[in-house]
This record gives structure tokens, C-alpha cells and sequence, in this order.
């Protein structure tokens, strides 16, 4: 990272067209400042085998987004998808978001100043800056949304909303594609990255809003999958990186086990008893604190799928 930044904007993208044009249009919209570092950037889009349109949609309306550049590949997941990004970057820094996430006007700016005074104070490279994650479901006026208590993260490298210089990216390794199902190959990243002895800085200044449809009770099924899915890769996780950090991470603990096994009363409180409840709330126009209870049989789900997939490598 020179005295000059090149922002490569890469954001892998899954059938989410209406959310996309979204994000797309508010990064066209990057409002810098006159002394800005920034000489340029660019939107690195690369589409993981949408059957939604997406790539037609974007041809016809290629004169509206002039910094897009666009990728495709067959349907491989997200860390595919970053790493066809990151290759293919012009940029010496860059940005990963999500293709659900609408950023504000100062976005790119405020991760510039964030490199900036992070390299005068390390005096040196060796950093990323981690902007701001707030969950909505606003779609019509996603930015509206307040700060929640709930977005607060405390992961150290997440791909929502981070910028980095690409040579540590490729130092590191990219993105174990390895990670075929849902979950961790950030925060695996993440950890290779912490090795290399890079820190985080954070850049609250530079505010992305990631949306997600309203919580209903149709979408229960494929978010217990989910915690499934994120319990099985978590012990992929577990075996690149076999360290106590990591176990409290992927939730592969006695104290989890204790924490949601108490909390869902051993599994009693689960899809089928609480549904009654949580459409209570939905219909109370509560769908977050729905979304926030039913958590509780969830991570009974994703703990219990740690121990199985776990259960199954110690087998083999």
C-alpha cells in the first residue's frame, strides 16, 4: 500500500439480483474527497452460476455501472468465487463484500482513511481495516436501519466488509475452497492472515447494511441446514487449525454444549414447540426478535452438528 490506493471492490454473487442492483448502484455512487488517496477503483463482480437473470440483467444495463467488471464461473460456492476475484483484480487493495450489502456514499473513502492512518501508525502494511456490518430487512430503504446490539462482531477477518493489501491475500493463500458448504472460510482465512502477524483495525466509519428477507417460519428448514452445514465445516476448520481459539469459534465446547443444551431444555425448545411463539412475534411485526429466539434451537443444531461431523473424523 503506496501513498496511492487502487480499491478492486470483489463481491461473489448467488441468484440475488433485486438486493445486487442495490448494491452495485450505491457503490457507483462513492463520493470521494478532493485529497483522497484513492486514484481509483473498480467493482469486481464475479457471478457464481446465477439462474436469476443476473448476467443478462447486467448486460442491459452495462452503461449504468462503469466501474463493474464482470466474471462468471459454474456454481462452486463464495471462496471460489473470491479467489476468481482476487485473481483477476487490478487493484492493490482489496475489498470484499457481500452481494446483499448496500453501502453509504463515504464507504470507499472511509476505508481509505482508515489505511492511511493505520500505516502511519504500525508503519507498515501489515493490517486490514473492518468496516461496519448492520443487519436489516428494510428492503426499500436498507440504510434507514439503526445500530443494533446485535450486529456487534467480534470475528478478527470476515468477508462482509474488509478492506486488505492484496499481496497478503496472496501470501496467505487465498480461500480454502474446500469450504464447499456454508460457513468459516473467512474466519479460516482469517487465522492464516493472524500468522502472518497482520492486525485488524476498525473503520466504523465505513457503514454497509446487509440485508435479509423478513424471518418466517418457511425459512426455518434451510437455516437449520445451515447450522448443519456450518457444524460440518466447522470441524474441517477445527482440523486445519486444531486450537482452542477455534474450538470456541466453531462451538465444539463443553460450555456450548452446556449453554444451548440448557437454553433449548436439552432440544424441547425447538422448530415444532416454539413456532406458535415466534409467529406470535412475526405477526406483532417483531420478524428480528423472532429471527434472534429461534437462534436458540439453531445453535442447538449447529453444536450438534460439530459433535456428530466430529464424531465421524475421529472414526475414520
Amino acid at each position: 500500500m503506496g501513498e496511492t490506493v487502487f480499491f478492486s471492490v470483489v463481491i461473489p454473487t448467488y441468484n440475488r439480483l433485486p438486493i445486487l442492483e442495490k448494491c452495485l448502484r450505491a457503490l457507483e455512487m462513492q463520493e470521494l474527497s478532493a485529497s483522497t488517496i484513492v486514484t481509483d477503483y473498480e467493482i469486481v463482480l464475479v457471478d457464481d452460476g446465477s439462474t436469476d437473470g443476473t448476467l443478462e440483467w447486467l448486460a442491459a444495463h452495462k452503461q449504468e455501472f462503469p466501474h463493474v467488471r464482470c466474471f462468471q464461473q459454474n456454481h462452486a460456492g463464495p471462496a471460489a468465487a473470491r479467489n476468481l476475484g482476487v485473481e483477476q483484480a487490478l487493484g492493490d487493495t482489496i475489498i470484499f463484500i457481500d452481494s446483499d450489502l448496500v453501502v453509504l456514499k463515504n464507504f470507499l473513502q472511509a476505508h481509505a482513511n482508515a489505511l492511511l492512518q493505520g500505516k502511519e501508525k504500525l508503519d507498515s502494511d501489515r493490517f486490514f481495516t473492518y468496516g461496519a456490518v448492520i443487519n436489516t430487512c428494510n428492503f426499500d430503504n436498507p440504510t434507514a436501519e439503526p445500530y443494533k446490539i446485535t450486529d456487534f462482531s467480534a470475528a478478527f477477518f470476515a468477508t462482509g466488509n474488509v478492506a486488505i493489501p492484496k499481496h497478503w491475500l496472496e501470501k496467505a493463500g487465498l480461500f480454502d475452497t474446500g469450504f464447499q458448504l456454508y460457513g468459516w472460510e473467512d474466519l479460516e482465512l482469517g487465522v492464516r492472515l493472524k500468522n502472518l502477524g497482520l492486525q485488524l483495525i476498525k473503520c466504523p466509519e465505513a457503514v454497509g447494511y446487509h440485508w435479509h428477507p423478513p424471518f418466517n417460519l418457511e425459512q426455518i428448514p434451510n437455516l437449520i441446514e445451515k447450522e448443519i452445514q456450518r457444524g460440518r465445516m466447522g470441524v474441517l476448520f477445527y482440523q486445519k487449525h486444531p486450537t482452542w481459539e477455534v474450538r470456541m469459534m466453531i462451538q465444539m465446547t463443553w460450555l456450548h454444549r452446556l449453554l444451548w443444551g440448557i437454553l433449548s431444555l436439552n432440544g424441547l425448545l425447538n422448530e415444532r414447540t416454539m413456532a406458535p411463539f415466534l409467529r406470535w412475534l412475526i405477526k406483532r411485526g417483531k420478524p428480528q426478535l423472532a429471527l434472534e429466539i429461534a437462534r436458540i434451537f439453531l445453535n442447538w443444531y449447529n453444536v450438534k452438528g460439530v459433535y456428530e461431523a466430529y464424531a465421524k473424523v475421529v472414526k475414520n
